[in-house]
């Protein structure tokens, strides 16, 4: 992979160990029967692969044939579509009263089907866009490894093995990983800001907005009658991991810089989106019945 220039490297790597600690944090309030929730309900899981991993690329590569955008913004667009779960979203999709198990579960299985899927797609879009580059499998193991299954492991191994040291130290890790975040991922919006300037007034913003509304409509019908479901599927669909993102978008395209500030700028735009989509389903579950709420209901 091309080295992203400096110093917004550093920042991207500090990023990466955020979102370690956060995953960190996830798996010390997790068990493994959580990891393996959805490889015992493989219809729930047919129908979330499906949202994220067949409908969402399609409707990205779509819009990427149909309008005339900067190459940057296509690869970064393509990139994001066949990236996983982002391993900071089940904790936000908790709060919005996502189920816990399924939300852990997602991030495990799609972060595994990443290794094989992503690689393929991407030659598939270097032969139809006349492109250079490829990633190979173990780039993206070693960022789904690093980033997501080996945190999450030793987290729920912790909590098997000490239970009350994991339930004393959960909250400070996923604590520190998420300022950490917010101190690694400022910087590098700042210095990235000048290429996402460049984005503006052309368009891309709407297809990004577009794109990200659709992700969150479709993971929300696909999502099941649990309100629980639907909520942690619209907000996976439409969100991705930004490290595998970042590693298919500077190995495909011909600048890391452009394509670092497209995907920064589709996860903004994603992250602003789906506020008011947490809002209103918090809202739906406050105004429904009990046994809706807990999974029974199936209103939308």
């Amino acid at each position: 992979m091309r080295s992203i220039m400096e110093p917004a490297a550093y920042m991207l790597f500090a990023v990466k160990a955020s979102i370690l600690l956060t995953v960190l944090g996830l798996g010390l309030n997790a068990e493994w029967k959580d990891a393996l929730y959805l490889f015992r309900r493989p219809s729930l899981l047919l129908k979330s692969l499906l949202s994220m991993n067949v409908i969402m690329p399609l409707v990205t590569a779509g819009l990427v044939v149909a309008f005339d955008l900067p190459t940057t913004v296509k690869v970064a667009l393509v990139a994001l579509a066949i990236s996983p779960v982002p391993p900071i979203l089940p904790k936000k999709q908790m709060k919005a009263g996502g189920q816990e198990a399924y939300a852990i579960g997602l991030l495990v299985a799609v972060a595994l089907l990443a290794i094989v899927t992503v690689p393929i797609v991407v030659s598939w879009f270097v032969k139809a866009f006349d492109r250079t580059g490829e990633i190979a499998p173990l780039t993206v193991a070693k960022v789904v490894f690093a980033t997501v299954l080996a945190p999450l492991a030793i987290g729920i191994v912790v909590r098997q093995w000490t239970p009350r040291l994991a339930e004393r130290v959960a909250r400070p890790v996923a604590t520190f990983g998420t300022v950490l975040l917010i101190v690694s991922g400022l910087p590098l919006l700042y210095f990235s800001w000048p290429a996402i300037q460049a984005l503006f007034g052309n368009g891309t913003v709407l297809i990004m907005a577009t794109m990200a509304a659709i992700g969150l409509a479709t993971g929300h019908l696909l999502g099941g009658p649990d309100r629980g479901n639907r909520r942690v599927l619209a907000l996976s669909t439409a969100s991705r991991h930004p490290g595998v993102a970042l590693a298919v978008a500077v190995a495909v395209g011909e600048e890391s810089k452009p394509e670092v500030a497209a995907v920064l700028l589709y996860l903004l735009v994603a992250i602003i989106l789906s506020v008011p989509y947490i809002e209103w389903r918090k809202r739906r579950a406050g105004s429904a019945p009990s046994s809706a709420i807990s999974g029974q209901g199936t209103s939308k």
